[in-house]
């Protein structure tokens, strides 16, 4: 590397940040780059739904990152972001400050944990830990019932991330099934809207719900959750008594994003163009979680949109530095596998079309056969 490269600085250490790196080394071997995150390893974290049902363990879900900072020829710095100054050519961490000459920020969201009671509910999502938390549980429960559910953001309706907890609804059901334990231990999924996953289509509704109903797993849609405790969930339509809740509450943006001096949106993130960059600012980009996107009401918070983003987000940055004007955009697509342990559908979305292919074990192995395609690169 040369004095004259270009700094550019990555924060985060997910899908987001990866693609960034891979990309931008790709299209700029000089350039410098640096990636800051608390940890030098990367979460797999679509595979978080196979922990409480034993078909991963937590720490197959955990990958170092030494051999890709050295493939990538990145420079690691080991801190958590605390704040921007300089409009964002400062970066501000608990190890001192951090300058570049362009910025993408891919840290990832947050779960917005207001709810009285949240203690007693396990999330899914928060990583590694609450996944074993919940396998734990699971293994000591003989009988009772499980309650299940996600929220959203009040303040920005698509700050959900309900796909995940479908399929841990009904992957733990046909855990049960394969225990024995099924007859003695009762399910229930509650929301607050009377069609839950309706950004995935009218028709992947119809088949969630179906499917539901044949698993006879009971459901309280329609009502907002208030609050939980030892006893259960409680909601304006009543109380569901549960031995186990398992919530994913809706997302908002990091807790630094208030001492970033950046443009936020009404939910927190921060406020992205059609281009990934963050509005008002120069040479400053988002990607993944982050950030809030302009785009249809269904557009998705998942490790494959982050890709997307981050891949514009990277080509847009390059030309920036360049003086040049933005050209890239993400396409919006939703894809997802609801795996149920030993099956799934697939259901697709973008802007002109949506649909549903119907359950198969196919599925459930593409899945396990798309999670060991990607880790390959932390392996070379």
């Amino acid at each position: 590397m040369t004095t004259s490269s270009p700094r550019i600085v990555i924060l985060g250490a997910g899908f987001a940040a990866l693609t960034a790196v891979r990309e931008l080394r790709k299209r700029a071997p000089a350039s410098h780059i640096t990636l800051v995150a608390p940890k030098a390893e990367f979460v797999y974290l679509p595979s978080l739904i196979w922990v409480p049902t034993g078909i991963r363990q937590g720490k197959d879900l955990i990958h170092p990152l030494e051999t890709f900072i050295k493939d990538y020829d990145v420079e690691f710095v080991a801190g958590r972001v605390t704040g921007l100054e300089n409009g964002g050519r400062t970066v501000v961490t608990d190890q001192g400050t951090i300058d570049n000459d362009a910025l993408l920020i891919a840290t990832g969201g947050r779960f917005i944990k207001k709810l009285p009671g949240i203690e007693h509910a396990l999330t899914l999502c928060e990583g590694v830990a609450a996944a074993e938390a919940i396998r734990e549980r699971l293994e000591k429960l003989s009988s009772g019932r499980i309650a299940m559910g996600f929220g959203g953001n009040p303040n920005e309706p698509s700050a959900m991330r309900g796909g995940p907890m479908f399929e841990l609804l009904f992957g733990i059901d046909t855990w049960l099934r394969q225990q024995g334990k099924r007859d003695r231990i009762e399910l229930t999924f509650f929301n607050a809207a009377a069609e839950p996953g309706k950004r995935l289509g009218e028709k992947a509704v119809t088949a969630l719900l179906a499917e539901m109903g044949k698993r006879r797993i009971d459901t309280h849609l329609g009502h907002k959750p208030l609050g939980f405790s030892e006893k259960g969930v409680d909601t304006e339509g009543g109380h569901i008594n549960a031995d186990l809740i398992i919530f994913m509450p809706g997302l908002t943006g990091p807790v630094w994003a208030a001492e970033s001096g950046l443009p936020l949106s009404s939910g927190g993130f921060f406020k992205s163009d059609a281009f990934c960059r963050v509005e008002g600012t120069e040479k400053v980009f988002v990607a993944g979680d982050a950030g809030s996107f302009p785009g249809p009401d269904w557009l998705p918070k998942q490790a494959h949109m982050a890709d997307l983003q981050a891949k514009a987000a990277s080509q847009n940055l390059l030309l920036a530095l360049e003086g040049r004007d933005p050209v890239a955009t993400p396409k919006p697509e939703l894809i997802c596998i609801v795996d149920t342990v030993d099956s799934g559908f697939l259901v697709y979305r973008d802007l002109k079309r949506s649909w549903l292919l119907p359950s198969s074990r196919l599925f459930h192995w593409a899945k396990r056969y798309f999670e060991g395609h990607y880790l390959r690169m932390f392996r070379s």
